[in-house]
């Protein structure tokens, strides 16, 4: 599946998104190595806490189905500039490879393209507590 594919499923994944308190919509769209694809928006909670980010209800939702292997992330807004994973998303991400792409954008056309290691480097992982 080529990016902008993917990243037109994440900004069709924002319209699901539960966001009465931000008003902020966040689609994601996780493509796994096996090339299916996992969607997730944002879902908020009065207890700010209790709220899960687009991305990270992408990766539950793949994990749950047994996916343990992303080959990359499409995040997308209603920002006109791009949007870019939070830090806690930035450190599930990194569970599950460092070389995971990460596709920001504000159009089909309008994308780029980063590895998870460039965004969260020298990243917490599962050699550290080895």
């Amino acid at each position: 599946m080529d990016y902008q594919t993917l990243l037109k499923l994440a900004q069709e994944a924002k319209y699901r998104a539960y966001a009465p308190y931000s008003g902020f919509r966040v689609g994601a769209a996780l493509l796994t190595s096996s090339g299916k694809v996992y969607l997730g928006c944002n879902v908020e909670c009065a207890s700010y806490a209790a709220t899960s980010c687009a991305e990270r209800t992408a990766i539950v939702k793949a994990v749950s189905e047994g996916e343990l292997c992303f080959k990359a992330i499409a995040i997308a807004s209603d920002s006109k500039t791009c949007t870019f994973p939070c830090g806690i998303c930035r450190q599930v991400i990194v569970e599950f490879g460092e070389d995971i792409d990460i596709i920001v954008g504000t159009g089909e056309v309008d994308l780029e393209v980063f590895k998870i290691s460039e965004l969260l480097p020298k990243a917490f992982t599962k050699i550290n507590i080895e």
